[in-house]
């Protein structure tokens, strides 16, 4: 690093404390995904709550830490530090388990596709301060968002931010549209932790049974996205024998990362950033964190670009492939609510479900198991019992353990027979009643 931007960090150099008392009551704060929450800060910022020294603080984001959840997001903090959460995780699950035991409402949820977050933070939210963990400062004094550039990036160039950034040196260095200049921060703070772990979703024989089959409709110099989960890592494992695929994904997984190291990935048929996997976050092992730290195979860019369907369907036989909750017989997708409730969100599913199917050759596949509740309940529903995230317009290739159906072109009656064939026979009966009655059939 040159002389200059060595005494500009020197100069915005504080501690977590310090840092933190520059956010002031009435603050809205955005924060990155997963592992671009700050933990130091984070802390810092629930003492002052704790101490009474702030209060109507709303913090915004997307899939929240562990470590959010254990400081800003304490119960006893609730009415000083406002979650406005844009995809629930595990964290808002027992928040709004707690909350219901108390009479309290839900944890809030901004509904919102991925692609569009950036915008909303920025225009109709207004959010005022971003705080998030970045790499290690570069030769040229970049910091790269590394594992979450997410809407990190295009936030930290609104005019006024106020930049709070925590240097951590296991961030890792990431190439691409993912850098911010040391002279755009208000304060820097070190803090050299272990990034957060994603531990492997346990995966089952329907999960293999599915991937399998989705591996069947994948082709050699086909463009990969996958979601999270046990289904998209069985889709992984059943890849090894392709070739030269290519990646353009919001989520960088292990899976993904283990398929350009053995080769199956070399992203030489792609239309867009050839010989490049591109990403806009990354969440896994540490493995996965050591695979992007400098490697030049890889780029991560905001999501405004990344999840923009227009930008996904610049590249050929783009082949998207996530998870579901519910499928009704008309086949639009509950991906975001369980027993009524908050589960997860649209995320970035219907950013690549079009943006897929818009480019040459591109398939969007929606996947789930037949059942849930260990078997007592058909995921192939009559209606369903949350919002549509998916529309039916939209959705393409349908897959469970029972095969799959492309339901472009297919009428209602012919959506609702084939999608009463992916059903568990247990239910298919009564699915079939449900049709007749409702007049699909």
């Amino acid at each position: 690093m040159t002389t200059i931007h060595e005494k500009q960090y020197r100069t915005l150099l504080t501690s977590a404390e310090t840092a933190a008392t520059m956010i002031p009551s009435g603050a809205k704060v955005a924060m990155p995904l997963a592992a671009g929450q700050p933990p130091a800060l984070l802390a810092a910022l629930a003492e002052r709550a704790r101490a009474r020294a702030i209060e109507d603080v709303r913090l915004y984001y997307l899939l929240c830490a562990g470590v959010a959840g254990k400081s800003v997001f304490d119960f006893e903090l609730r009415d000083l530090i406002v979650p406005m959460s844009y995809f629930h995780s595990g964290v808002e699950r027992a928040l709004d388990k707690r909350r219901l035991a108390e009479a309290l409402p839900a944890v809030d949820l901004v509904p919102c596709h991925f692609s569009q977050v950036p915008r909303s933070m920025i225009e109709h939210v207004g959010v005022d301060t971003l705080i998030a963990t970045v790499s290690r400062m570069d030769e040229d004094g970049n910091f790269s968002l590394g594992a979450s550039t997410d809407y990190a990036l295009t936030i930290s160039r609104k005019p006024g931010l106020r930049l709070i950034l925590e240097v951590n040196s296991n961030m890792p260095y990431v190439r691409g549209d993912c850098m911010i200049p040391v002279s755009s921060a208000t304060a820097l703070v070190e803090n050299n932790i272990s990034l957060p772990i994603l531990p492997a979703a346990p995966r089952n024989e329907v999960d293999d049974a599915i991937g399998a089959i989705i591996a069947g409709l994948v082709d050699d110099g086909d463009c990969l996205q996958m979601g999270i989960g046990a289904l998209p890592d069985a889709v992984c494992s059943g890849l090894s024998r392709h070739r030269h695929l290519g990646i353009h994904t919001e989520m960088m997984t292990p899976g993904l990362a283990s398929l350009v190291k053995a080769g199956v990935v070399d992203n030489s048929r792609k239309q867009t950033h050839a010989g490049r996997s591109i990403f806009t976050f990354a969440l896994g092992d540490q493995a996965l964190y050591d695979f992007l730290d400098n490697n030049p195979s890889v780029e991560a860019y905001p999501v405004d670009y990344v999840n923009n369907p227009f930008v996904i369907a610049r590249n050929d036989r783009v082949v998207s492939v996530n998870a579901t909750l519910q499928i009704d017989l008309n086949g639009a997708c509950n991906s975001e609510f369980v027993n009524g409730r908050q589960f997860s969100a649209s995320g970035g599913q219907v950013d690549f479900v079009r943006g897929a199917y818009a480019s040459r050759g591109g398939r969007s596949i929606i996947a789930c198991h037949s059942t849930a509740a260990n078997g007592t309940l058909s995921r192939i529903v009559p209606t369903l019992t949350g919002p549509v995230t998916t529309s039916r317009n939209d959705t393409h290739i349908v897959v469970t353990e029972y095969g799959w159906a492309n339901l472009k072109g297919k009428s209602v009656a012919e959506r609702a027979s084939a999608l009463i064939g992916l059903a568990h026979p247990d239910f298919r009966e009564g699915l079939e009643r449900a049709a007749r009655e409702t007049g699909l059939c």
